[in-house]
């Protein structure tokens, strides 16, 4: 099995919308607010702890269980709202913009502004989709694993870009990995339909996420900007 496989789960290849793809899912509230991929990093060292209690080893125990007690707010997936904003561009992720580049040209959107956030290992990872839409593409890119909030993390570093045409414009979000975010999930494939806010994947462990929208939006969002997942608006398509 190739690092790329092993680094990513449920990221198909880039290929065409799928015939008689699915309608939009509907949200699904969870019982725990912790993302699935998380519980064996929260179960196992919660055994271990329990285990060395049980033992009579309190003492030892409480490093596994603040290991697990980190691990359950890691991946944590709290509720959210889409605004009921016609033509916005949410943010698809947790964390702080650092970037708003103007003048990029992507092969699916065109002529695109670029705004990138960065992930501290402290947000929430659940990904969220920008708008509602039909997913076009998955594509993943191998590559490096330069620090997330660095501007050449966006071309050097291992990456899932995902495509959505929506009824107002096109936009990519893009998972970029990090230095300790090196497993990047995506659990949605070509032809799905996504709603705006709906939840498609997670970057594990600190990451970035950068979001293409066609250049003639209005952008919103600024360098600076704290946002939140499938809530904060980043920009409006024209």
């Amino acid at each position: 099995m190739s690092r790329a496989e092993r680094n990513v789960e449920a990221a198909p290849a880039a290929g065409p919308v799928a015939a008689g793809a699915s309608g939009a899912r509907s949200p699904r509230r969870r019982l725990v607010p912790i993302a699935s991929e998380g519980w064996p990093f929260i179960l196992v060292p919660l055994v271990v702890a329990l285990s060395l209690a049980w033992l009579g080893w309190v003492k030892v125990g409480l490093l596994p269980f603040l290991v697990a007690a980190f691990m359950a707010y890691f991946f944590r997936d709290p509720e959210r709202t889409a605004p009921a904003m016609a033509g916005a561009v949410l943010a698809p992720a947790d964390g702080r913009v650092v970037s708003v580049e103007r003048n990029v040209t992507d092969p699916f959107v065109g002529p695109a502004i670029q705004v990138s956030i960065f992930l501290s290992p402290l947000d929430v990872h659940v990904n969220r989709a920008a708008i509602g839409g039909q997913v076009v593409s998955v594509e993943h890119r191998p590559g490096e694993f330069v620090p997330a909030y660095k501007p050449e993390a966006s071309a050097r570093n291992e990456q899932t870009s995902l495509a959505v045409e929506g009824e107002r414009g096109r936009v990519v979000m893009r998972q970029v990995a990090g230095v300790l975010a090196r497993r990047i999930v995506c659990r949605v494939r070509p032809g799905e339909m996504l709603q705006a806010g709906e939840r498609f994947g997670m970057i594990k462990f600190g990451s970035r996420m950068d979001v293409l929208m066609p250049a003639a939006a209005r952008v919103t969002a600024r360098v600076g900007d704290r946002v939140r997942a499938g809530e904060s608006v980043l920009g409006v398509f024209p």
